[in-house]
């Protein structure tokens, strides 16, 4: 039975990573990835990334949507969790979380035209509102300001419903007995959360934040790519989207493999530590 997933993860995960020897070579289509000299000296396209002028943006574009995500990402899709199995109507929860579930299957293209449907400085819902209020409209969609903000929010909006699957199944696993003696012992709802149904799912929560954490650096381009615009590269720009316009749109595909080396890299730091940290608190992934 684990041999189809197995398989899967050797085509797909491990047997292309030899391609990752592209980074250190001068490759071209032509002559293919063997055939290809070595670049001279080896870290040539590391030190290409490093000193470009863009280098510092990108990497603080990066960390700081990737941390927002992370930071206001994780706590909703707990507490919407918490909501479902606390709810008593069973057919109200179960449509809630149904509906909850739509948003994760549209495409980000989807999802930009509802936003501009409502946050368009021209003909927005939400400005129209604010005209009408004696506002002056605001341009969410291209200030710098608030571009991050709709970033993180519609990520939130996208995910909740699908992110609160697995707390849910973890919730469901918790020993019932458990919260017949909470109520015996006349513990609230409140406090059966805090002292039974949290601890219970502990161990979830900290491996999905160890996960989160190998993909760090990614920070969304399908996301950033369909929304973003030059008046908000300074804040928008990351290293996905640069490597796109500069590494693969130009055929530099030997930069484009040094910076997912460089990426990984430091994905890897980040799940050994924070894994090593989790130990300490007895969670942690292995």
């Amino acid at each position: 039975m684990l041999l189809p997933g197995v398989l899967w993860f050797v085509v797909y995960k491990y047997f292309p990573m030899y391609g990752v020897i592209i980074a250190f070579k001068e490759y071209n289509l032509v002559d293919g990835v063997f055939a290809s000299g070595w670049a001279d000296p080896w870290y040539k396209y590391f030190k290409q990334f490093v000193e470009s002028p863009y280098f510092g943006q990108l990497l603080a574009n990066t960390f700081l949507i990737s941390f927002y995500k992370l930071l206001f990402g994780m706590a909703p899709p707990i507490v919407f969790a918490l909501l479902i199995s606390e709810c008593r109507y069973s057919r109200y929860a179960r449509f809630i979380q149904t509906l909850s579930y739509m948003p994760h299957f549209l495409s980000w293209v989807v999802i930009f035209g509802i936003l501009t449907a409502f946050l368009s400085q021209s003909s927005g819902l939400v400005n129209r509102y604010i005209g009408e209020f004696g506002g002056d409209p605001v341009p969410f969609l291209t200030s710098t300001d608030w571009f991050r903000s709709i970033l993180v929010g519609s990520d939130i909006w996208k995910d909740i419903g699908w992110g609160s699957i697995i707390y849910l199944a973890a919730i469901a696993g918790i020993d019932p007995t458990l919260y017949e003696a909470g109520r015996v012992d006349g513990a609230s709802r409140l406090r059966m959360i805090w002292h039974i149904t949290l601890p219970g799912i502990r161990n979830v929560i900290v491996l999905l934040m160890i996960l989160q954490l190998g993909h760090f650096l990614d920070a969304g381009f399908e996301q950033i790519y369909v929304m973003y615009n030059v008046q908000v590269y300074p804040v928008a720009d990351i290293i996905d989207t640069w490597v796109y316009r500069v590494g693969l749109q130009d055929l530099n595909f030997s930069l484009g493999s040094a910076v997912g080396l460089f990426k990984s890299a430091i994905g890897l730091v980040l799940v050994l530590g924070s894994n090593a940290l989790a130990r300490r608190w007895g969670g942690g992934i292995w």
